[in-house]
């Protein structure tokens, strides 16, 4: 990756850590799952409103690094709206981008915005953190009722 779209990418990260989006609790939120990150201190809460299979509102809540925060804040945009195959499919993605070997060309151009994670998959430690959100999203649309926990 070139020094510049490092930079870019870094700056994307550093905007929704300051200011998350969607921070918040949906009013009409009817599924929720915690999820942490013990290594790190990363706790977050991702909410979601479901209607007719479609993901019609999302928030969360927590505190963490700024790639945990980041991370939750683009993923809350980038599902709003979506129908939950759509989102599933989404997550997986994602994951694939953030977990592949950093000597292959990461699978970017469906992710949009998200891509600007594809470096953490060179600092394995920072993929929990990138993920804990994600991973918190799709307990909330199973609802087992269990807490996602990165270890």
């Amino acid at each position: 990756m070139n020094s510049e779209l490092r930079e870019l990418y870094q700056s994307v990260i550093l905007d929704h850590n300051k200011q998350p989006r969607n921070f918040r609790e949906p009013e009409c939120s009817n599924c929720s799952a915690a999820g942490v990150n013990p290594l790190c201190g990363d706790k977050v809460t991702v909410y979601l409103e479901l209607k007719d299979e479609v993901i019609a509102d999302v928030g969360f809540q927590g505190s963490g690094c700024a790639i945990s925060t980041a991370s939750a804040s683009l993923m809350t945009e980038a599902i709003k709206g979506l129908p939950i195959e759509a989102a599933e499919r989404l997550f997986d993605g994602f994951h694939a981008m953030v977990t592949s070997d950093p000597r292959e060309e990461a699978a970017t151009s469906e992710l949009g915005k998200l891509s600007v994670f594809s470096g953490v998959r060179e600092f394995p430690m920072r993929v929990k953190c990138a993920t804990l959100a994600w991973h918190a999203m799709r307990e909330a649309m199973h609802q087992s009722g269990e807490t996602v926990s990165t270890e």
